[in-house]
């Protein structure tokens, strides 16, 4: 499972990816950043529970939390 040392880079870019797309004024891009940001989650969880990094899990299951809110409050 050497290759998921390697997930925090491509959790990264989706994460800046995804911050970049939410600011837009365009709906549309912004429930694509939210949607990325959920993708971003799911990596860093990937990412920390294989190098036991459980604070950073916690904080990523909050923040797809309010993600997954993001992405019901976009689509009103």
């Amino acid at each position: 499972m050497e290759w998921l040392e390697y997930l925090q880079w491509p959790a990264m870019a989706v994460t800046l990816l995804s911050a970049w797309l939410v600011a837009s004024k365009q709906k549309g891009k912004r429930q694509w950043g939210f949607w990325l940001f959920l993708l971003s989650n799911l990596l860093w969880i990937a990412w920390g529970w294989q190098d036991h990094a459980y604070a950073l899990i916690a904080l990523q299951v909050g923040l797809a939390a309010l993600n997954i809110r993001g992405v019901a409050k976009n689509e009103d």
